[in-house]
Formats: C-alpha cells, structure tokens, sequence
C-alpha cells in the first residue's frame, strides 16, 4: 500500500484493504505470511521518500497506490511512483500495479498501468471502499490464477498473457422454478458493477450444442453461486451442478434466498460460505459478489500453497476446505505402496468428523497441511 503522508484518508484506506486479506479467512491456506500487507507512506529519515519495495521477497507482489493531489504536487513523491510502476512493468504478471484515483488530479501521474477511477464512483456506488475491495481482490485472483498456470504451464507467454486478461468466471445455478429472477438480477448487477464475467444458462449456452455439456464444462471453469430458493434442491440439475463442483473443488457460495421453508434441503450445500440475501432486493448483492471473490482468492491461494507437491503425491486430494463426506469420490487412485489421504487447511476438523471418516473409509488418512509435511521431513 502506497500513498502520500499528507493524504488524511489514505490511512483509513489503507486500514479497510490491510484488514480485509489479513483477516482470520486465509489463516490455514499457506504458511503465516501467505498474506502480507506492507505500506509505504511515511519517508525515510533524512529521505524525501518511503523505503524501496523488496520485489524478491515474495513469489507475487501487488502494489496498490493510491494518486492525488498532494502526491502530484511532491515532485519526489511522484518520481518515486513511477519508478515503481516502470519496475512492476518489467516483471511482468507476477508483479501488479494498480493506481486509485482518489481525485480527477490523480490521472496526472505519468504512468501506464490502468487505474481504478475511485473520482469516478462517487456518483454511481454506494459504497466505493468496498467496491474497490472487490476489484482489487478480482485483480489478486488473476495474479494467483497466473501463479498456477507457471505452476502447471500451458502454452507460450502470449497465451499467459491471454489467460490473465480472461475475467474470473461465475456460474449461477438456480432453479428455473423460482430462482430465475434472481439469478438475473445477480448476472445483470455483475454485469454493471463488478469485473467478474459470468456464465447464466438462459443467455449463455450456444445454439446446437448439449446443454448438459456445456453446463458441465462451465462449473470448472472459474466459480459457482448457488442461488438457494425453496425448490433448488428437488432440482436434477442443481444437484448435479453442485455435486459436480464438490467433486472438482470449484470454489463456491451459497446464496441463500429461501423465502419460507425447504422441504428438503439439499446435504451437499454446506460446508461452504452461505450469504443471506432478500430475493425480492438487489440490496445484498455487492456483499455476494465480495464474499464470492473472497472464497476464490482463498481456494487459489490455496492452490498455489500446494502446488509443488501434487505432481508427487499420487492418491493424495488437496481440498481447499474442511473435508467432508463426498470428499471420498475425488480422492485419486494410487499404487499399492501408496497411502491415500486426504489434506486440507487448518484448522484441525472436529473430533466426530474425524471419527466418521476413519468408520467409513479406514484406509483414507485425513490430515491438516501441517500435519502432513511433517511427515515428509
């Protein structure tokens, strides 16, 4: 986090964006400093400017600076910018800059790197702080996005490149009972008011294909919002989709729209992050799409944690969450000499959970991260 001393509110921005990726959320993912929230504010005694930026210290580094008037005018403040903006360019996609402009002045600074037009929200967001939370954190998914396909490379640095432009992908399941409505009040606000794209089956799938096709290969494709209305889970298709996105550990959430009483809810629907929402309101919208941006940056921060150790652990399932039941059907098949388990994220799981699992499949060891690397000492 950058910005200039002077700037009074930078500091309050600073706190909400510190808070926000230092939060209990992403505690458990990687290692203790998976997240790390610097600033650069303040110089350096006897210095016109803060300390310099150590690039090297982290395998992805996003630089968020916030441009106004007292930085435009500090002539030191600015060379000091853009010097951070030229080497940000020069690394390439493991290295992000993204300007704020706080105010119409903030354009000024020179450089060439895209800005989030904070001068630009006032008048058609409620609440730009947290708008600006969610396009920065859609920002950070892409970089961690990129991270992995280094980790599993795919093509040429112009199809990387490609790749990163592509935005993260929502699928909204629904019931097309009494969930059809909201899920379009959800894709046309994603539309105007967030960086995610989104896939909704009404206007989306392609004529002369199978729906049933494209419906599958869509749930893997980035993440799935279940809209839960009263009939969601006596729909074949909506189980089949959230079913089909436990097994393939599609980050998910569920948005939760029953007006009454589900006769039946569905057992595959927990175990993820449930949001409250008024289906007859768009109120709640914003604080869905955060919450699902959010739970994509902690399952592919996730993924970048465990990279390195998945090619060489045959029979071994990384989930990004606490392990549950249909967790057993994606557990991969592994030679005899091989012990199948199941690895996930601390906090160590409760007690009865655990118990269930030895009674019903004694041969799958499940086990925090910690726990496992341990053993590989």
């Amino acid at each position: 986090m950058v910005w200039h001393p002077s700037y009074r509110e930078g500091e309050q921005i600073a706190d909400l964006l510190r808070t926000h990726p230092g939060r209990d959320l992403y505690r458990g993912v990687g290692e203790e400093r998976a997240v790390s929230v610097l600033e650069r504010s303040q110089p350096v005694p006897d210095t016109p400017t803060p300390l310099p930026i150590d690039w090297d210290d982290t395998e992805l580094t996003a630089v968020v600076m916030l441009a106004e008037t007292f930085l435009i005018e500090d002539r030191d403040g600015v060379e000091y910018v853009r010097a951070i903006a030229e080497t940000a360019r020069g690394r390439g996609l493991p290295a992000g800059f993204f300007p704020v402009t706080m105010d119409n002045r903030g354009l000024g600074l020179g450089v060439v790197q895209q800005a989030l037009r904070w001068d630009r929200w006032g008048a058609s967001d409620a609440d730009p702080a947290r708008r600006l939370i969610s396009d920065l954190t859609h920002e950070f998914c892409r970089m961690l996005r990129h991270r992995l396909g280094q980790l599993r490379p795919a093509g040429g640095e112009n199809d990387a490149l490609g790749r990163y432009l592509d935005r993260i992908r929502v699928f909204i399941s629904h019931s097309k009972h009494d969930g059809e409505s909201v899920g379009d009040s959800i894709r046309e606000w994603v539309r105007v008011h967030s960086p995610l794209d989104s896939f909704f089956d009404v206007y989306d799938i392609p004529p002369g294909l199978s729906f049933g096709d494209v419906l599958l290969h869509e749930i893997g494709a980035g993440a799935l919002l279940a809209v839960h209305t009263a009939s969601y889970s006596s729909r074949e298709w909506c189980r089949r989709e959230i079913i089909e996105a436990k097994r393939r550990l599609v980050p998910m959430i569920v948005v939760d729209c029953v007006r009454d009483a589900d006769p039946r809810s569905m057992p595959y629907l927990g175990n993820v992050p449930v949001v409250r929402m008024d289906p007859d309101s768009t109120d709640r919208i914003g604080a869905v799409a955060g919450c699902l941006l959010d739970e994509v940056f902690r399952s592919w921060l996730w993924l970048c944690r465990i990279g390195p150790y998945i090619a060489n652990s045959p029979g071994v399932l990384f989930t990004p969450r606490p392990p549950e039941l249909i967790a057993l059907a994606a557990v991969p098949s592994c030679g005899e000499d091989s012990v199948q388990a199941i690895v996930y994220p601390e906090p160590l799981m409760a007690a009865d959970d655990e118990r269930l699992f030895r009674e019903i499949a004694p041969g799958v060891r499940v086990q925090t991260l910690t726990d496992w690397l341990e053993e590989r000492r």
